[in-house]
């Protein structure tokens, strides 16, 4: 039995849309519906059962679990680094992750976590990840540091010898429409062509970036699938892995980009960022993906151009979500 945890959330769901097409669908997902819509993501996918992950983490907990669990791919977390509650941070992301991690340790279970690019902080310290890199790390932003926390303490227990942590960066596709404010610029660029006709996006506040050339690793959910299974099926690699395209891109590309696959005239209207965001907005990341092509990852990732294409062709024009097609 595979378990995925966030299994109705974004990569969740791309996670057991892929199993599914690998013929696999001895999968229980674990997640929280909540008042959302996410419940739509599941809609086309095969799987067993469905766990409250409350009710989850409380069997774990009381080891009343009877099943057998082959692996974990624990997507579950409040991703919004927006969140200002601290505390629900610390329970949710890092006591919930550490519960999981003794389980599979217990159990024998393939445990895979995601960790976050947020973790990098303002870059300053690069984007290599190395194991022994997040003890000094110092993120931006109170959900970083919960993903970078469980990282440290998987470290020093000595789990990362046996698990896998991975860091994703800037994802993007189908199956985030119900992600509000931390969707992807992609659906919200697409929302703001659809009804103006234009785009906005943040002017800079440094002099070496201009206005709409700060840079980001794009990466498109399909590819992100593929790397995560990857250490399914590669046991013997564990420890973190960054997740991403490993070529940095302006948000002025992916506008253009998203014009482009609309058959629309490029039109972006550049406005002042928030005062709050400029001391915790990351000008450039890019992941390094030199450890994993050394883990024996081979395949190519999309170009943002064809990632944006795929998406607002197959999927936003169409209003459908993985496994519709």
């Amino acid at each position: 039995m595979i378990i995925v945890t966030g299994g109705a959330g974004f990569i969740g769901s791309a996670i057991v849309w892929r199993l599914n097409q690998l013929g696999k669908n001895n999968i229980i997902i674990v997640d929280e519906l909540g008042k959302d819509e996410k419940w739509k993501n599941l809609v086309a996918l095969d799987y067993n059962d469905y766990h409250d992950k409350t009710a989850f983490i409380e069997r774990v907990e009381k080891n009343s679990i009877t099943f057998k669990i082959d692996a974990i791919i624990h997507m579950g977390a409040n991703s919004a680094t927006t969140e200002k509650d601290a505390d629900h941070l610390m329970s949710n992301n890092y006591a919930y992750t550490k519960k999981l991690a003794l389980f599979a340790e217990n159990t024998g279970a393939r445990f895979i976590y995601a960790s976050s690019a947020a973790t990098y902080g303002n870059g300053i310290k690069g984007f290599a990840d190395s194991d022994e890199d997040c003890l000094k790390l110092r993120p931006l932003n109170m959900y970083g540091y919960s993903k970078n926390l469980f990282d440290i303490t998987a470290l020093k227990k000595g789990w990362l010898k046996k698990i896998v942590g991975l860091k994703y960066f800037n994802v993007f596709g189908p199956n985030e429409y119900h992600k509000n404010d931390m969707r992807s610029v992609v659906h919200k660029a697409f929302e703001q062509v659809r009804d103006s006709g234009k785009v906005k996006l943040f002017n800079s506040h440094r002099p070496e970036f201009g206005a709409g050339e700060q840079k980001r690793d794009f990466v498109y959910v399909k590819d992100v699938v593929d790397m995560t299974l990857f250490f399914i099926d590669n046991p013997d690699k564990n420890g973190l892995y960054n997740i991403g395209s490993g070529k940095a891109r302006a948000w002025n590309d992916l506008v253009t980009a998203l014009f482009n696959a609309v058959n629309k005239p490029v039109n972006i209207e550049y406005i002042d960022m928030p005062r709050y965001l400029r001391e915790k907005y990351q000008y450039f990341t890019e992941a390094n993906l030199t450890k994993l092509r050394k883990a024996g990852y081979t395949k190519e990732t999309s170009s943002l151009e064809a990632g944006i294409n795929d998406y607002v062709q197959s999927y936003l024009l169409k209003g459908l979500y993985l496994g519709d097609e």
